[in-house]
């Protein structure tokens, strides 16, 4: 009688440790899909790791279907860290989001466009923008 309590035992420790071995493919999987997608859009893949954020379930055509988010962080010129996200179904990735180049204009063209160093203390104003969009 004291077979069933270890064979249930031993099924449970291999039921741990099997989930383990898909999360860390998974992983593994999430990891490489995160450098193709830096590398499509000219990113910077910092730490060479992605780490699991959450899973969920989905029902998709009748099935129901695990699908999993991984957070990483990426670098769009080489002095910032900005986060991202990728999810995946199985092996296949279902989304992204990263950041873009654009959230980093107005910092990228007040350098550009910086006014020279003032010997005096006036401070240059920037010209406003009426209500018509016209400049006041």
């Amino acid at each position: 009688m004291s077979e069933l309590p270890d064979l249930v035992l031993l099924l449970g420790l291999l039921a741990v440790v099997g989930l383990w071995l898909k999360l860390a493919r998974g992983r593994e999987q999430a990891t490489q899909e995160a450098r193709l997608q830096c590398r499509q859009h000219g990113l910077q893949l910092l730490d060479e790791s992605v780490g699991l954020r959450g899973v969920r379930l989905l029902r998709q055509h009748g099935q129901l279907l695990l699908e999993r988010c991984y957070t990483f962080e990426v670098s769009i010129d080489g002095n910032d860290r900005e986060p991202g996200k990728l999810w995946l179904i199985g092996r296949t990735l279902s989304g992204i989001s990263l950041p873009t180049i654009q959230s980093h204009l107005p910092g990228l063209l007040a350098e550009h466009t910086a006014p020279p160093a003032a010997t005096d203390n006036v401070v240059p104003l920037r010209p406003r923008l009426h209500k018509d969009n016209t400049l006041h």
